[in-house]
């Protein structure tokens, strides 16, 4: 298990746990709203409020992932070794999440690349640099 997580891994893993919050806001907020039904292909407001529960439940979703990326990193800046090693555990569990649902969107869906992009490339990026730290 790697040591410590690096500073460019900590920034992206940041800026990815940012990313997530944002689709938080977009999916459990936002989701009616004729830009956000337009960034996620819902033609209609009918549409939008049939899918709407799905949306929320998926947008917490991201959010948790978010939170756990950002406690991981939190605890992997402790001076104690125990604490250290779980927080790198935690950031390595959320991020590689949030990779592996990009997969997901982009097998299912070949369309969808670039939001899989969007989604998937930060934490990929965070995740092979601080594994590779070890």
């Amino acid at each position: 298990m790697p040591t410590t997580v690096p500073i460019v891994a900590a920034v992206l893993a940041t800026a990815a746990a940012l990313v997530h919050v944002y689709i938080f806001v977009l999916e459990s907020l936002r989701w009616t709203a004729p830009r956000t039904r337009a960034t996620f292909g819902v033609a209609t407001e009918a549409e939008a409020l049939v899918t709407r529960e799905l949306a929320y439940n998926q947008g917490w979703y991201n959010l948790f992932l978010a939170i756990g990326t950002i406690v991981g990193l939190v605890l992997s800046r402790s001076s104690v070794d125990a604490t250290r090693a779980a927080g790198i555990g935690v950031l390595m569990f959320a991020a590689g999440s949030m990779v592996a649902a990009a997969l997901v969107l982009v097998v299912r869906r070949p369309a969808l690349a670039r939001a899989s992009a969007v989604q998937g490339l930060l934490p990929l990026v965070a995740v092979v640099l601080t594994a590779v730290a070890g």
